[in-house]
């Protein structure tokens, strides 16, 4: 596998003139792929059948003439306004009952069978003008799925494919009343055209009812998402199918979604994730302004490869500051070259810049680019440079494939979309639990895989963590009597059934010949009440209250006497959410105990193995010495001191593993 670098451009935002200096200026700073057209269709259908591609071939005419390769985007997260028009109930619906009205992007409703046809009808005619044009080399289906918190819409469209869809699921009104348990509050419904959508009530809805319009949610998505795949992969065969996902979102089933796709890729804005999606505190936030959290990008980096089996991209990686955060500064001196090795250290095929130049119009006139306004080198320009020249420096040498990690998470979306909810507790989050042990894995200087609880697979892994599962699977818990690593379950794992019920046994619903042991309670604790487990750890957040059996063993208590981690055989069961001391402790003595090889590392530091190689980053602010974590000789990239915003690559073998 060739790493290449890549670049999204709008042609139809410059005139056409200045095409052919682009793309030659693109050729020359050495990227590979460009993607263009996935906001174009007013100007790819100005009016109900009258296309005009010849714009667009001759874009892509110029773009290839140059030796690039381009994916090209299917336009359907801009439906056009004659479009809006002619069904106006295509536009989704919020939660607090309004329409959201056209004048930005993502103004349609997944649900919407008409749009889907629209979809479909552009789809098809793009595919069939350009599958088998040279210079299209992949295709990228709409843009960003649930941007502005699309997926969820209370729309008349979604309110009866909902009711289809639970009448395909339960067959019989009856049935959906005893899943639901819809005899609390006389909630019982006699025909399936009376069920309404979750929203708009006097107080929290049924979670049961939540949960399954979740689920219809983004089944939608994933329907929507195949339609365009199918219609590609027809028309134009050998081209790869890509979308491109977004951080921190949840709302849909990205394991499901990618099963369409050949490739899965992510937009990646570290410094506007940093400041509008991360739960540290000030303190964190200052410490690392200028260069993103150290282990958000690798988290979005880990999961995304496991939504596709492995192949993954950066669609849009940040070249300066962004224009939709609370504060938007500006990536220290080094960081776009970071952010692009990270991203290969971990498996991307490509890293995409967003975009080749800053518009000086419209909404993201504000975002940066490669080139400024007037077309002159911004700063990420120099860094997208280095990066090129560093991969035909050291590309042929590494490995192809990152290969298996040191320890797998199990994440899950139903999962995420059960404790949003019930979440029980103002800080209790799905993500953020999942997070905070990935962010622990990585300061112990661990790879990480993620592994989808739809289909576990745990063989090769001396470590597997599964916290906070919504339920067990008949499949996943085939996984665990299989598994014979170290493998730590909690909390609140298990603690529901699929009807979002509490267990007949009680959580965490195991075999007992698995884990004897039952929660009889929980509570949810604020921040400053945490509970005393170690000396130095607490639990905070949540806490169970457990009773253990014959074949469980109690590892410690918390100090009230109340087990905090019980252990059978292999398995190990954390009862609460650890805060970082304690899940430090707790993650190093099983990881060494499963002859795991683990470092500590400070704040900004962090390590990550690629087959035979090892990738060390320094987020932080001062230098590190790598000689510190036993590295011998100087990296075959960058040194062994490593500077703020530094970079270096090295064999396992001058890296003491």
């Amino acid at each position: 596998m060739q790493r290449t670098l890549g670049v999204c451009y709008y042609p139809e935002h410059w005139p056409e003139t200045q095409w052919a200096e682009d793309a030659a200026r693109m050729a020359a700073l050495g990227l590979t792929f460009v993607r263009i057209g996935e906001f174009a269709w007013s100007r790819l259908e100005p009016k109900r059948g009258a296309y005009d591609f010849d714009w667009l071939e001759r874009s892509i005419n110029t773009l290839h003439a140059a030796g690039l390769k381009v994916v090209l985007g299917t336009p359907t997260a801009t439906p056009p306004k004659w479009l809006v028009d002619e069904m106006p109930d295509m536009l989704p619906v919020g939660a607090d009952g309004l329409v959201r009205k056209f004048g930005s992007r993502r103004h349609y409703d997944f649900s919407h069978d008409g749009y889907l046809e629209e979809c479909k009808r552009i789809t098809l005619a793009l595919a069939k003008a350009f599958g088998a044009h040279p210079g299209v080399a992949a295709w990228q289906t709409d843009n960003e799925y649930d941007c502005h918190n699309t997926t969820l819409s209370y729309s008349p469209a979604a309110r009866a494919g909902f009711q289809a869809w639970l009448q395909q699921k339960y067959q019989s009104p009856n049935a959906l009343n005893r899943a639901w348990g819809n005899v609390f509050w006389s909630m019982e419904l006699s025909d399936f055209g009376e069920i309404d959508l979750p929203n708009l009530t006097v107080t929290e809805a049924n979670p049961a009812h939540v949960m399954d319009f979740r689920r219809y949610a983004s089944d939608m998505v994933v329907r929507f998402n195949k339609a365009q795949a199918d219609i590609i992969r027809t028309h134009s065969p050998g081209r790869d199918v890509i979308h491109n996902f977004m951080g921190r979102t949840l709302a849909f089933d990205h394991f499901a979604v990618g099963a369409d796709l050949d490739i899965s890729s992510w937009d990646s804005y570290p410094l506007g994730f940093l400041e509008d999606r991360s739960d540290q505190g000030d303190a964190w936030k200052q410490t690392f302004a200028r260069a993103g959290d150290p282990d958000f990008q690798a988290f979005h980096h880990d999961l995304y490869r496991a939504t596709s089996k492995g192949r993954w991209w950066v669609m849009e990686q940040q070249p300066g500051p962004v224009n939709w955060a609370p504060h938007n500064p500006a990536p220290r001196d080094g960081m776009v070259r970071l952010w692009s090795w990270e991203a290969f250290a971990h498996g991307a095929e490509t890293v995409s810049y967003f975009r080749w130049r800053q518009a000086p119009f419209a909404q993201e006139q504000m975002h940066a680019g490669l080139l400024r306004p007037d077309s002159s080198e911004a700063e990420g320009y120099d860094e997208a440079a280095q990066v090129a020249a560093d991969l035909g420096a050291l590309d042929a040498v590494l490995d192809v494939q990152p290969g298996k990690a040191d320890v797998a998470i199990v994440f899950d979306y139903p999962s995420g979309w059960a404790w949003e909810i019930q979440p029980q507790g103002r800080e209790f989050d799905y993500f953020r639990l999942v997070f905070d042990f990935y962010r622990s894995l990585r300061k112990l200087g661990l790879s990480v895989d993620i592994v989808p609880a739809s289909a576990p697979q745990f063989a090769g892994y001396p470590l597997v963590v599964i916290p906070g599962l919504f339920s067990w699977s008949a499949e996943l818990i085939a996984a665990l009597r299989a598994y014979e690593g170290a493998l730590l379950i909690g909390p609140r794992s298990g603690s529901k059934t699929v009807d979002f019920a509490i267990p007949d046994g009680l959580p965490p619903a195991l075999p007992r010949d698995i884990l004897d042991m039952r929660v009889t309670r929980i509570e949810t604790l604020r921040a400053d009440t945490p509970v005393q487990v170690t000396e130095d750890g607490m639990l905070q957040f949540w806490r169970e209250f457990i009773e253990t059996g014959s074949g469980a063993k109690t590892i410690f208590s918390a100090d009230d006497g109340i087990p905090a981690l019980v252990k059978q055989g292999n398995l190990h069961y954390l009862g609460g959410w650890p805060d970082q001391p304690l899940m430090h402790d707790i993650l190093q003595k099983l990881a060494n105990g499963a002859g795991l090889l683990t470092n500590k590392l400070n704040d900004g530091v962090r390590l990550r193995r690629h087959g035979n190689h090892i990738f060390a980053f320094n987020y932080g602010a001062s230098s590190f010495d790598l000689s510190q974590l036993g590295w011998t000789n100087e990296p075959l990239l960058g040194k062994l001191v490593l500077e703020p915003s530094g970079v270096a690559v090295a064999p396992l073998q001058f890296a003491g593993y």
